[in-house]
């Protein structure tokens, strides 16, 4: 077992196609019927493996590979301190600003201000800042807008009004209508309010039609503006990224990372202090997350079962991409983040041992085990398949007992559960992989739900974040079933991304078991790919709506507000995980990893 010494270095990962659709396991039967040998095959996948490798020392400190971890974590302490000082300044700095705005005249300035500090991903520092400004503008009912005129303004007004949970009529959008009951044509030239109306119009729920129609306007009129202005104009690049990452579904990192890379010489002195902000906190948050790497470094090595499970999938680093971006909204979350990690790494290995190792009687027999969740089930497995069910009751066990002792319960019975219906979908799949019949799109989506993970990792977030803490009578302010819907909703997004992503990824033509497969076969042959995947983009908007609706309709206490927030942000990173280019690799999760990671946020 390769050991840590404390030094260890988290060096720039490959980043390469190693996603693998859980539905489609022909990967096993090649393995099966060639004169390939698997193990060559894991050998070669491994140089795309997004692992955490222990070559060099920390490279965003720049140690000494000569220097003991006591000396790293002295210098490492001393390093923070100094920082914190200058950042705790900043975040003064950016709050006087902010007081300063909320007494202006003019209401817009203060929300444009809001807006950009919500961008940067630096608003935790200010919420209650923020929400007293909102607070402060809320019109006394969803239809006044005095003050609020243009199309920009209007839109900003509506955008920040919904996202901090106050209830706002889309009907504020009528006045911009013509008499023929469509958005007026001369607000085509206004590429500036056209860009916020698009950005408004994300945070749609079922039934706001003037908002779909919205999306419509905005988008078609900002394509064609920026196709006068020829593709290589700044705005026609403004206009491309708005549009493939608009801020309600992206993670603000990612927005925020074109603005920190900017020459301070297109700042005015307002966006230069923010700068620095998202400066300070990235070099403090980068010493966290690569301390946390360094955690899970220890514990997957510990673990053994990248040795044990070869063909598996060796992927730590992109594991803990997933919790980092679902938890980045509170630095202080450490812990959870890295159990989260572990979670997800199982979620990838038991995927990989129904996909690529057990046969159809081994894989009802691990079932049975995970629903017994006793040591005692582990004799009745495979040798292969014991030490990944120790770890998954241990590590499980182990979470729950932390929770308990942290925040008074043991929520082990539902995670317990979580993990029995995870290895259920997984053996409805295999079954359905046995038989070769494909179920109907409406069967295949609703355990596709289940076995894409997305349950077990928010049941665990919903108690690691201790969103059901008591009230004073001990009775808890919410129960898991009061989010099973807002799961449902991440679920669906992330399962029909999946399938769109290896339809589009692997040109598989919807032949791969797929939502798409499943979907064209209902329709007896009557419908292309094309069209199915037209048909996966509108169920993927329309899950959005239910998931805004979800999230914005929860009671905004510290913990719902938590774990709305996680839930928003798993769905965020969804796009970023499945969004392959021509070489099948993943460039829009490079740079954020990149970014998060491993650039010199100091220079």
């Amino acid at each position: 077992m390769a050991s840590c010494n404390g030094l260890t270095n988290l060096i720039r990962p490959s980043f390469g196609n190693s996603r693998r659709t859980k539905f489609s396991r022909f990967r096993k039967n090649e393995f099966m019927c060639s004169a390939v040998d698997p193990r060559h095959v894991s050998q070669a996948a491994q140089t795309h493996e997004w692992r955490i490798s222990h070559e060099h020392i920390l490279s965003a400190h720049a140690l000494s590979s000569t220097f003991t971890y006591q000396h790293y974590h002295h210098l490492n302490t001393c390093f923070t301190d100094e920082l914190s000082m200058e950042h705790e300044q900043k975040i003064e700095d950016v709050r006087i600003l902010l007081k300063s705005k909320e007494e202006s005249e003019d209401p817009m300035e203060s929300l444009v201000f809001v807006d950009a500090i919500q961008r940067l991903g630096v608003s935790s520092h200010f919420q209650k800042e923020i929400e007293t400004i909102l607070r402060k503008r809320y019109p006394p009912t969803c239809e006044c807008i005095n003050g609020y005129h243009t199309l920009y303004d209007v839109s900003l007004f509506f955008r920040l009004l919904r996202q901090h949970g106050h209830y706002i009529s889309s009907d504020v959008f009528q006045n911009f209508r013509g008499r023929d009951g469509k958005f007026k044509l001369k607000l085509s030239q206004d590429m500036r309010g056209l860009m916020e109306l698009y950005e408004a119009a994300q945070l749609s729920i079922d039934g706001e039609d003037i908002l779909d129609e919205a999306i419509k306007f905005s988008s078609q009129h900002l394509l064609n503006k920026s196709s006068q202005l020829g593709v290589d104009s700044k705005w026609s690049r403004i206009v491309a990224n708005k549009l493939r990452h608009p801020y309600h579904k992206s993670i603000a990192r990612l927005t925020g990372k074109d603005i920190f890379i900017r020459d301070f010489k297109d700042l005015n002195e307002d966006d230069r202090t923010l700068r620095e902000l998202l400066k300070l906190d990235l070099r403090m948050e980068q010493s966290v997350y690569q301390q946390e790497l360094l955690q899970i470094s220890r514990w997957w090595n510990r673990l053994g079962l990248a040795e044990s499970l070869k063909i598996a999938r060796n992927q730590p680093l992109k594991w803990y991409t997933w919790s980092m971006a679902c938890l980045i909204d509170d630095i202080s979350l450490s812990q959870q983040r890295i159990d989260l990690t572990k979670l997800i790494a199982f979620i990838y290995l038991i995927d990989d041992i129904f996909d690529v190792y057990g046969t159809l009687d081994e894989l009802i027999i691990f079932t049975e085990a995970v629903n017994k969740w006793d040591c005692d089930a582990m004799e009745m497995l495979p040798d292969y398949m014991k030490i990944c069910y120790m770890a998954l009751l241990d590590t499980t066990n182990e979470i729950a007992h932390k929770i308990h002792e942290k925040h008074g319960h043991n929520p082990i019975g539902h995670l317990k559960t979580a993990w029995s219906s995870l290895c259920d979908a997984f053996l409805v799949e295999a079954k359905w992989f046995a038989s070769g019949q494909l179920p109907s799109a409406s069967e295949y989506l609703e355990n596709g739900k289940v076995s894409s993970g997305v349950h077990v990792v928010l049941v665990h977030s919903f108690f690691l974040l201790d969103v059901g803490k008591a009230r004073g009578n001990g009775s808890p302010l919410f129960h898991v079933n009061d989010v099973s819907r807002l799961i449902s909703s991440v679920a669906t997004i992330l399962r029909l991304w999946d399938d769109l992503g290896s339809a589009e990824d692997e040109k598989q033509d919807g032949k791969d078991g797929s939502y798409l497969q499943c979907y064209m076969q209902d329709h007896m042959g009557m419908i292309g790919v094309e069209q199915a995947r037209e048909k996966v983009e509108h169920l993927i908007a329309t899950e959005w709506k239910n998931l805004n609706k979800a999230c914005f309709g929860l009671n905004h206490n510290l913990g719902a507000s938590s774990f709305k927030k996680a839930c928003l942000n798993l769905a965020r990173m969804v796009p970023l995980m499945y969004s392959y280019d021509d070489n099948q690799r993943l460039p829009i999760l490079q740079e954020f990893v990149d970014f998060m990671l491993f650039s010199h946020a100091s220079s």
